[in-house]
């Protein structure tokens, strides 16, 4: 009997991979690229253009070389056209003798994927599994989820020794909790915020805005590293875990909209310094 197993994003199916390996298993793993805490979701199931545009609109990945623009960007379409075909596959796994393994942390992405999962499994209840994971199964004192307020964690935080240890924790998922889960991801879908909080094992819609407010709350009138306020941001108690990615995007909003000012490379942080946006002067009428 074969087995599957699925994690959110490559880091945390690279880890596995290496864990497997350590315990000379040859499993499949396979990474579900979709940071599903942000952006719309209302007919994501359906098509692979609802995440495809929101990420084409996050990620700016334009290079200048010299005057001449360089365009490397990625084709969303395409890798999400991938994995919807990758999930129809898996549903196919999940009508056979294969079992599906399902690694999932305590955060809001993480949750999201192990849902959407049992949503599109829900017919092969027989088949599929978990590992859960907490912060409490992350020994590293250094490890900088310790920080976090909340002590959100991802499979991709753990090193693959200690995925290696809960390998014998693979648990069958009980058809009640299937269709729980999968009712969850129906309504999470249908609320459609524009990002999702996992808190007291709920969860509840949130918007832009309040990165936004954040950001414009650490902006001053002196230029500082965006890094700086960034990593702030990312370690705030918001319900999810935010990438540097949505980061970055917020930070070119907010300078589109003329409420920060940005100078630097827009795309990374290793040169881009950010401040609060200097108001025009008011021309003086008498």
């Amino acid at each position: 009997m074969s087995t599957l197993h699925l994690t959110n994003g490559d880091v945390a199916a690279t880890s596995l991979r290496a864990a497997l390996q350590l315990a000379g298993r040859d499993d499949a793993v396979q990474a579900l690229r979709d940071d599903l805490a942000v952006g719309p979701l209302r007919g994501v199931d359906d098509t692979p253009d609802v995440r495809a545009d929101f990420w084409q609109r996050v990620t700016d990945d334009s290079r200048r070389d010299g005057a001449r623009p360089v365009d490397t960007r990625r084709d969303f379409v395409g890798e999400f056209r991938e994995q919807a075909a990758m999930l129809e596959r898996i549903v196919a796994i999940g009508s056979n003798d294969a079992q599906v393994v399902i690694w999932h942390g305590e955060s809001a992405a993480d949750q999201l994927m192990l849902r959407r999962v049992c949503y599109h499994l829900r017919n092969s209840p027989q088949r599929l599994n978990e590992v859960r994971l907490s912060i409490a199964d992350l020994t590293d004192p250094g490890a900088w989820a310790h920080s976090r307020p909340d002590r959100a964690t991802s499979v991709g935080m753990f090193a693959p020794e200690a995925l290696q240890r809960r390998l014998s924790d693979v648990a069958p998922i009980s058809v009640l909790r299937i269709s729980r889960l999968a009712l969850e991801w129906q309504e999470v879908k249908q609320a459609n915020g524009e990002t999702r909080r996992w808190r007291d094992n709920t969860f509840s819609s949130g918007t832009f805005s309040e990165l936004d407010a954040f950001i414009l709350e650490q902006a001053s009138d002196a230029w500082q590293p965006a890094s700086r306020i960034g990593a702030e941001l990312m370690m705030s108690q918001l319900g999810f875990m935010v990438s540097d990615n949505i980061v970055l995007w917020r930070f070119r909003e907010l300078a589109a909209s003329g409420h920060v000012a940005l100078r630097g490379e827009t795309s990374g942080w290793r040169a881009l310094e950010l401040r609060a946006a200097v108001p025009s002067a008011t021309p003086c009428t008498s």
